[in-house]
């Protein structure tokens, strides 16, 4: 059983570790969410890496973002800016979604009165309330983050918590979409590929996989597809565009932003994915989304999203959670046939087709 520490008094000034990876971030907003209604009086202040901040952009969530030092060094000042910058602020809580040394020993130099996190990464005595996360045989429980990140909220008395992930678009990322792929509204279903993964390679679903999944969508229902690439993944778009016999929209350069990618997939009449972070955009936008999993397990990172559909096979070397496949041959995606992902999405496609012939 947790027990809290003090409650008399009502924290006025709130920092909050954000977690790191864009998928993540999306996970947890329902708890941010629920700590900013709990203490809608408080001054809360996120801290948070920069490339993740647009994830959150437009919930309103917090007062104000702070972000973490380049680790290349620039203009921004470094970790003695930061602390400077925190202690400032005088904080009474720090709540730390955050699982890291650096983030405990930040929130300890902050001078937060309370830091609450998990008891994980040595950190434990840089904290004033630890949770213990779940354990078994010396390794961690998989238990959704959504999970994960509730019972940190609830532990400082946020009740109002729901499943629901919320994430918002603002007038210049659906411009960005307009000049993209034109207004919403065309007839034929417009669906979005996310062939890349920042963990590693042992995510991602080979890109000759999705180019014939493409073709075959293409086919059947006439569909418009559009694949989001970042710079990094050249080689996917390159091998995508190769092997791709019907059109496909290659979004590579310049890439769209996490923005503009929030507006795409709002608007998309699915998205196919691998297990990254743009797949939780689909959860929080209520658009139907098709994941393929391969190394990773879909336990760390349900969201119980009545639209998703998994697409996995039953390896006995499956769930590994590596970035690259150490038996080095990756049947956990390249023996998951393209037709297998196409029954998933065909689906989806065709009740949304009967949906459009219903009277009315």
């Amino acid at each position: 059983m947790l027990v809290r520490a003090d409650d008399k008094n009502e924290p006025s000034r709130i920092l909050v570790f954000v977690p790191n990876w864009v998928g993540d971030v999306a996970m947890a907003t329902p708890a941010l969410r629920a700590v900013r209604r709990r203490f809608d009086d408080a001054r809360i202040v996120h801290l948070i890496r920069p490339y993740a901040a647009a994830v959150l952009d437009g919930t309103g969530f917090a007062d104000e973002t702070l972000f973490w030092p380049s680790r290349r060094g620039g203009s921004g000042g470094g970790y003695g800016s930061l602390i400077r910058r925190l202690r400032r602020e005088k904080f009474d809580l720090a709540l730390l979604f955050l699982n890291s040394f650096r983030s405990g020993w930040v929130a300890r130099l902050s001078g937060a009165k309370r830091r609450v996190g998990y008891a994980r990464d040595g950190r434990s005595w840089l904290l004033t309330d630890r949770l213990i996360p779940k354990r078994a045989g010396g390794r961690y429980v998989p238990v959704p983050a959504l999970d994960y990140y509730a019972e940190l909220a609830r532990y400082v008395s946020c009740d109002d918590l729901e499943d629901r992930l919320e994430l918002t678009t603002d007038e210049a990322d659906e411009a960005a979409i307009d000049r993209r792929v034109g207004p919403a509204g065309e007839s034929r279903p417009l669906v979005v590929l996310n062939p890349g993964a920042n963990f590693g390679a042992a995510k991602c679903w080979p890109p000759e996989f999705y180019a014939a999944l493409s073709d075959q969508l293409v086919n059947r229902f006439g569909a418009r597809v559009v694949a989001s690439t970042v710079p990094a993944e050249r080689e996917i778009a390159d091998r995508l565009a190769t092997a791709a016999r019907e059109p496909i929209e290659i979004f590579i350069d310049p890439p769209l932003g996490l923005g503009p990618l929030k507006a795409l997939i709002r608007r998309a009449d699915v998205l196919i994915t691998n297990d990254t972070g743009p797949r939780h955009f689909a959860a929080a936008f209520d658009t139907p989304v098709v994941t393929v999993f391969g190394s990773s397990d879909p336990a760390w990172t349900d969201t119980r999203f009545a639209k998703e559909r998994i697409v996995r096979l039953d390896l006995e070397c499956q769930p590994c959670m590596k970035r690259v496949c150490p038996l080095k041959h990756h049947h956990c995606m390249r023996q998951l046939e393209p037709d297998m992902v196409f029954g998933a999405v065909e689906e989806i496609l065709a009740a949304r087709s009967a949906s459009a012939k219903l009277p009315g």
